[in-house]
């Protein structure tokens, strides 16, 4: 017979080993923490999730750990898989954009922070767009 497969880190590796019984597991994620996973999963840096949310980075990192701690999750790319498997994020659903701000109003939602972000980039951009347009012409 062959042994199991080990799932998770070894315990010989050095890394941290899942609890079982953590009491965070299962938790539902606050607003702040959904927004932050949003963020990571755009592949965003801890540095500029903290600039757009006034956070220092250790902050980010202490969000993000939670944020493991509720989803189960080894790594950060682990807790977006799992939070696009759960239903939680949605992978087919763009953010930081204009398509993305365009999808929280279709859908009727307030938009995220980063959709937002993403819209006055947009617009700016528009804006610059005409002008040029208007004195070449």
């Amino acid at each position: 017979m062959t042994a199991p497969a080990q799932v998770g880190p070894s315990p010989l590796s050095g890394g941290p080993t899942p609890s079982l019984d953590d009491p965070l597991k299962g938790l539902p994620l606050t607003a702040r923490q959904l927004d932050i996973l949003q963020r990571i999963a755009q592949g965003q840096s801890w540095q500029r999730i903290g600039r757009h949310l006034g956070l220092t980075e250790s902050g980010v990192g202490s969000h993000n750990t939670q944020i493991l701690r509720k989803l189960g999750a080894q790594t950060s790319a682990h807790a977006v898989f799992l939070a696009c498997a759960a239903g939680i994020l949605d992978p087919t659903r763009r953010h930081g954009d204009h398509a993305g701000f365009a999808a929280h109003k279709y859908y009727g939602e307030e938009p995220c922070e980063a959709c937002w972000d993403g819209e006055r980039a947009y617009r700016r951009d528009l804006r610059a767009a005409r002008k040029a347009k208007s004195a070449a012409a």
